[in-house]
């Protein structure tokens, strides 16, 4: 009987999906498990085979808690909502949905074909209004917040409200803006409805502000900073500038601390969450104000080392800060804007990642320094950000390297404030024995007693005061784009207004462009239908707008991060109509168990998504503040790119044994041209690049061989690997098999679709374990010892290697349980049913097919996961080999319980023995129980 795995595949599949299989319950008497992927990004492309690396790991584990008897949540659904599309959409003028769609059809095609077990009833889709309409949700529980520090949580507006019409804002402890105006009760008694407004926006956790953004000019949006790669974007390749514009932000600094503490209890990888410590970058110090000769304004900086104050010798401002304007002097006016000017080309990124470029301009004004009174200069450089503490630096060019080499370049003063200290920033940087000096009041004082006089001594003279700072933002929110969450806001005389809940979702509407307009507003400044009916509470047509009952509505979308901040929480209730989830669901599921995702992720949706979870959690939404227990970054399937070499300057393409001998230029080579001995088919290959059609090829031994290279998998470089096509020709459990068998899941692994053959012929070599080519052989025969020694030495194993995620050696204990069950001629039901089941997470269509063929009606998926029983692992007898003159001529097993006296008579008694002797008496017998067995002669 054949092994066909299509049509196997295909029947369980069908089975899987009629039956539902995989679909978890919302109350269950079973222990809840929950395993989630990140969701995908469903681009034109599809799936290469590196894409479902993570998928099949968590499957295992999915399929493997569910032979455990846990109720498992293993949902799937798509990051629907994106930049890629909107492109797709200028291009062709196809709308956004329509390619989303076709893109989500063909992924789900994809995904069901690998055999997943995903719950697809619970299936969720960002840009689905359905789903939305919940993200809109708590967008409107964020604006209606504000965030208590006495408390240490978020609290609805109106306690906010009420402690401002009672005692004002003095005493008031919040996370806000830093330009609020102390005001009393009675003060904000008679403030008007729209000056209210405006100073709750200064509280509320989202809020509009004018903030600095990195703006691509040619896509026509805000992007992000893990959007911009080399100072453009990722997406075209496009200058980004930094710009100003009124956005949306979500106040995430208010839970910076938070977000801080709650990793000690993550179970996730050690380098991510340092990712993420660094990223909110928590430091101690203090806060310190610099007057400038001859203005009003002060310059404040936030420093780690006030006790190096009397070093500064000059200052340095972000150069986009509004005070640089101010401050500059008629004389310096045009250097100064030509520096802005070019700075703003850079991303905020690559200034934080230039450290070999000194660049900065003299402002021409000077700050007085708040100890000596001595004058220091004011600079502007372009590694001092905005975003960043107060976008201004004291330079102690003596202490720190950047502030050194800066001071160099430009010939500015370099004081010594270290008495018999090296100067050397490494001196500097050892905080426990650096001395301070050269200041009267620090004379003498280790770091840390320096640290508490001067911030006490700058308390007492008002010009600052001791600080924890932050390097996390507010998190900018708004995106001039198209396809994304419209925001349910409507504005009266400029301030925002939240459309009622119950009138939710607000609907993308249509447009006729998805450019932005001809006056630079978003792609919605196109749309025609896109005003708020107060009375009707509706979406009428822009004509309309009288701006007493019919109002504009915001223009923005909100960034590609707003569905995937709270996802998890809707697949416990993903039908819900009424709520975003029930708390009946939200509290039998909890969190996640097991998530399993990307470490480019680590900065984005994983700080953005506990943000949101906290949120949620504060406002009693949730049970959890923290969603994820443990967290897996899986690595990189890597692509072999083939490459051929085309001599410079001529129409000539060398096989890889010449490309040495000339001045080449490597050109990618579809691999799909190449067979397994690097052999390049030059038709095909000409057909593929018709400018090559005319071409030379220089051969080596009558053929074109390539060049190899080990490079990420990506459609540009040709070097993809379509999941289907290793499904159609090796079989889905297969590629799951080899996947999980190139190497540990954390670890980037380069593919060879070469080395899947061995993997497809383990698979027949199982299936002949349970068939031959007449029909079915497993029998009924008790097991023999070795069988199951074999079998309990795999499920050990194979629990041990699931349990620690390491799938690889599972696949290689398979194959060697294999290749001794088909030695020992093993086909006991016995053994064979419980080795279908322990194989049934990795693949679980032939585990499906022995199943039924074992004569099971249900699912194996239903099986319970087999016991491992040490017994039959414990050695009860010994294969002695039985050595004449130190050379060993035979073997004999005796049971190792027996004594030595018997054991030696009963191998003298051997006939091999005495074919040995030949009628002579042994001078000495050793046995060396459960060793060896040596006869002198």
């Amino acid at each position: 009987m054949k092994y066909d795995f299509n049509e196997i595949e295909a029947r369980w599949q069908e089975y899987w999906a009629k039956n539902q299989t995989f679909k978890a319950e919302n109350k269950s008497a079973k222990p809840k498990f929950y395993v989630l992927d990140m969701f995908p990004y469903p681009s034109g492309a599809g799936l290469h085979v590196g894409h479902p690396l993570g998928y099949i790991a968590s499957d295992i584990y999915a399929r493997y808690k569910r032979h455990q008897g846990f109720n498992v949540l293993h949902p799937m659904g798509y990051d629907s909502f994106g930049l890629p599309a909107e492109q797709y959409a200028i291009q062709t003028g196809q709308h956004p949905a329509v390619t989303t769609q076709t893109n989500i059809n063909r992924y789900r095609e994809q995904l069901d074909k690998i055999g997943f077990s995903f719950d697809w009833s619970r299936e969720v889709r960002t840009s689905d209004p359905g789903y939305y309409k919940w993200t809109q949700w708590i967008f409107i529980q964020l604006y209606n917040s504000w965030y208590n520090n006495e408390t240490d949580k978020a609290e609805d507006i109106s306690t906010l409200v009420n402690k401002f019409e009672t005692e004002g804002n003095a005493r008031v402890n919040a996370t806000c803006d830093e330009d609020v105006v102390i005001f009393s009760a009675s003060e904000w008694n008679s403030f008007s409805e729209e000056e209210k407004q405006k100073i709750l926006l200064k509280y509320r956790l989202t809020y509009l502000a004018e903030t600095e953004v990195n703006w691509c000019p040619a896509l026509g949006t805000v992007l992000a900073n893990d959007e911009i790669v080399n100072g453009v974007s990722e997406r075209g390749g496009h200058p980004v500038v930094r710009k100003k514009m009124t956005q949306w932000s979500m106040r995430i600094t208010a839970y910076a601390q938070r977000l801080l503490d709650g990793l000690d209890k993550l179970d996730w990888p050690q380098p991510l969450k340092d990712s993420q410590t660094y990223w909110i970058g928590r430091s101690e110090g203090a806060s310190v104000k610099f007057k400038i000769d001859g203005h009003e304004e002060e310059i404040e900086v936030f420093t780690t080392r006030p006790d190096t104050i009397f070093g500064v010798s000059f200052m340095t401002l972000a150069p986009e800060l509004d005070l640089v304007k101010k401050i500059t002097t008629p004389g310096q006016k045009e250097k100064v804007e030509a520096y802005i000017e070019e700075t703003a080309k850079k991303s905020e990124r690559d200034r934080m990642a230039d450290v070999k470029t000194i660049s900065g301009e003299f402002t021409g004004a000077y700050a007085i320094h708040p100890f000596t009174g001595k004058k220091v200069p004011v600079w502007i450089g372009d590694y001092v950000l905005a975003s960043y503490g107060t976008g201004a630096v004291m330079a102690v060019p003596c202490g720190d390297q950047r502030d050194y080499d800066f001071a160099k370049h430009f010939g500015l003063e370099i004081p010594n404030i270290f008495e018999g200290v090296d100067i050397s920033r490494e001196a500097f940087a050892d905080k426990e024995k650096t001395v301070i000096a050269n200041s009267g009041l620090l004379n003498g004082l280790t770091y840390k007693e320096a640290m508490k006089a001067i911030i006490n001594a700058l308390e007492e003279k008002g010009v600052g005061k001791g600080k924890i700072n932050y390097r996390l933002r507010d998190a900018v929110f708004s995106r001039q784009r198209y396809w994304g969450e419209p925001f349910p806001v409507y504005y009266v005389n400029g301030l925002p207004q939240m459309i009622d809940e119950k009138y939710l979702p607000v609907e993308l509407p249509e447009v006729e462009k998805y450019l932005p307009t001809e006056t630079g507003e978003p792609p919605l400044g196109n749309a025609t239908v896109w005003a708020w009916d107060v009375e009707k509470c509706t979406v009428v047509s822009n004509q309309l707008v009288d701006n007493k009952t019919i109002f504009p509505l915001e223009l923005n979308t909100m960034p590609g991060w707003a569905g995937s901040s709270w996802y998890f929480n809707r697949y416990m209730d993903a039908e819900n109509t009424r709520e975003f989830a029930s708390q009946e669901a939200l509290n039998y599921w909890k969190d996640v168990d097991l998530y399993i995702g990307g470490s480019e992720h680590a900065t984005g949706h994983l700080l953005y998504s506990r943000f949101w979870q906290k949120f949620l959690f504060d406002k009693g939404l949730v049970p959890v503040d923290e969603y994820a227990k443990k967290l897996i970054n899986q690595g990189m399937i890597l692509g072999t790119s083939a490459f051929v070499y085309r001599v410079s300057g001529e129409n000539k393409i060398v096989s890889k044994i010449f490309k040495d001998k000339f001045e080449t230029q490597p050109i990618h080579a579809d691999v799909s041209l190449i067979n397994a001995s690097d052999e390049l088919d030059i038709e095909a290959f000409k057909n593929w690049r018709p400018e090559f059609k005319d071409a030379e090829f220089i051969l080596e031994d009558g053929k074109y061989i390539v060049g190899r290279e080990v490079e990420k998998m990506s459609k540009s470089k040709y070097n993809v690997v379509n999941p289907d096509d290793i499904c159609n020709d090796y079989g889905a459990d297969t590629l799951r098999l080899y996947e999980m068998f190139l190497g540990p899941l954390e670890q980037a692994k380069p593919w060879n679709t070469a080395g899947i053959t061995g993997v497809h012929s383990f698979l027949k070599k199982l299936w002949r374990l349970y068939f031959d080519d007449k029909g079915k052989i497993i029998t009924e025969d008790k097991a023999s010892k070795d069988a199951l020694k074999t079998l309990h030495k795999t499920i050990k194993k194979v629990i041990e290697d699931i349990e620690g995620f390491s799938f690889n050696t599972s696949v290689s204990a398979f194959m060697i349980a294999v290749n001794e069950l088909t030695a020992q001629k093993c086909h006991s039901r016995a053994v064979l049913e419980p080795l279908a089941v322990i194989i049934s997470p990795y693949a679980p269509h032939i585990a499906e097919e022995l199943w039924k063929e074992l004569g099971h009606t249900e699912s194996i998926a239903c099986a319970p996961f087999p016991r491992f029983e040490e017994k039959h692992l414990v050695e009860t007898s010994k294969e002695y080999p039985v050595s004449f003159n130190g050379k060993m001529r035979f073997k004999k097993e005796f049971p190792l319980e027996m004594p030595k006296e018997e054991i030696e008579k009963l191998i003298l008694d051997d006939e091999r023995t005495q074919q040995q002797l030949q009628g002579r008496e042994p001078k000495k017998v050793i046995v060396v129980p459960g060793k060896i067995i040596n006869i002198v002669g």
